[in-house]
């Protein structure tokens, strides 16, 4: 199972929430509706299409330019095509068709202002994409109940069937699709909706469609609300239609705990195994949380850093360097993150052999975690030894000393005199001939 392909994919959202028949009910939620469904659909990560990719069509009554949109969509879509209709459903005809109404929709004669659900049908049908879905949030009759899209009772689900294609709607033949008062959406809309954005609590990393018709159906028949129905042919009910926000949520403890145990696996001397399970990590934050989420960035740390303990800083500073811009957009340039991989950075050009560039960020950051943090905070004492360390180095032995009888005394006072970070820094200052660590 997987996310249909951005770039190969099209969606159309067609509503109708204002009319000029005045048997025919303003629906107010349709607007918001299809708005909403189309930040949903084009959401950076969590959507299924660039916005580009996503035609919406709202309170647009020329059918000639509905029928040429459409029919560039069906043309372009190759992996998925998702139509989704918002409005008032009319039933006319001997065969009781389906039209679905505009903004100019007669409620008498619907077969010369409306969209027919035949035409809609024949369009889908001509796509060569590999998934088509059609979700109709609106009932079966032109009977309209105050605020309520009203329904028939003669059309059969298998007259909306389409080959190859997934169709749901908002309601059986004999119930009406309703539009809630005091609520932004269409009940159905509102509840899917509600299962894009927060999720489903357990369920899989990817929701289906088959996955939102159950739940959806599960969740209007508890509230006694119209209970949809679906269709489908082939696997076109397992079009993953969006990450699963819940399970992100989850994912993201057991991704956090799975880092900082492969971290602590390259402290313990196997940096080559702890890059290689940090690799992959990385690749799962990225699909599950998003190349921005706060956990991804630190995998992306994590991974960096552990690539220089595995003997490659060279590499490990390139992505340091990129991650870094990434950071102080996302997270700010004080942001403890961003700072941390200030100094990885450092680390990592010291040990490719760039003492001198490593050394000027490691003075800048000095400065930095000093104010930000405090003289005596651990992160800034560790800056200050990493930057004594790397003066010793590159042949400053006399600033080194100064550094390390300061980061000395600092650390007895704030970690106690047997702390191994303070043994630590009294054993690089012997190093350097010190009598003062030594005695």
């Amino acid at each position: 199972m997987r996310l249909p392909d951005p770039q190969r994919s099209r969606i159309v959202l067609i509503g109708a929430g204002s009319y000029s028949d005045p048997k025919l009910p303003d629906l107010a939620a349709v607007r918001q509706t299809i708005n909403d469904l189309a930040d949903l659909f084009t959401d950076p990560f969590h959507g299924l299409v660039p916005t580009g990719h996503c035609t919406v069509l709202l309170d647009d009554g020329d059918l000639r330019s509905i029928g040429q949109r459409l029919h560039t969509a069906v043309q372009e879509a190759e992996d998925l095509l998702l139509v989704y209709y918002a409005g008032h459903g009319l039933v006319a005809g001997r065969r009781h068709d389906l039209y679905l109404a505009l903004p100019d929709s007669a409620f008498e004669t619907p077969w010369f202002s409306s969209l027919e659900y035949d035409k809609l049908r024949g369009a889908v049908l001509d796509s060569r994409a590999a998934a088509k879905i059609i979700i109709l949030d609106c009932c079966f009759s032109g009977r309209v109940v105050t605020d309520s899209m009203a329904g028939g009772d003669d059309d059969r689900l298998n007259r909306l069937e389409v080959e190859g294609t997934y169709v749901l709607t908002s309601a059986q033949r004999d119930q009406v699709a309703l539009s809630l008062p005091g609520e932004d959406h269409t009940a159905f809309s509102g509840r899917l909706i509600r299962l894009l954005r927060e999720g489903v609590a357990g369920g899989p990393e990817l929701l289906t469609v088959d996955d939102l018709y159950r739940r959806l159906a599960a969740t209007m028949t508890a509230e006694g609300l119209p209970v949809p129905l679906n269709r489908g042919t082939r696997t076109a009910g397992l079009t993953a239609l969006g990450v699963n926000r819940a399970y992100a949520a989850t994912a993201e403890r057991e991704l956090r705990r799975r880092r900082v145990s492969a971290v602590s696996q390259g402290t313990l001397g196997d940096w080559k195994g702890a890059s290689d399970t940090l690799c992959a990590l990385l690749d799962e934050a990225v699909r599950v949380l998003g190349p921005e989420h706060a956990e991804t960035l630190l995998g992306r740390q994590s991974h960096a850093h552990s690539l220089g303990g595995a003997g490659d800083p060279a590499e490990a500073a390139r992505l340091l360097r990129l991650l870094l811009v990434d950071q102080n957009g996302v997270l700010g340039p004080e942001h403890e993150d961003t700072l941390r991989t200030r100094q990885f950075l450092a680390v990592n050009l010291g040990e490719a052999g760039d003492r001198e560039e490593a050394v000027a960020m490691l003075r800048v950051l000095l400065a930095d975690r000093s104010r930000v943090l405090g003289v005596e905070h651990a992160h800034t004492l560790r800056t200050r030894h990493m930057l004594a360390r790397n003066l010793t180095l590159s042949g400053a032995a006399d600033e080194a000393a100064a550094l390390l009888r300061q980061l000395v005394a600092e650390r007895e006072r704030v970690l106690g005199p047997d702390h191994p970070h303070t043994r630590r820094a009294r054993a690089d200052l012997a190093a350097l001939g010190d009598d003062e660590a030594r005695g």
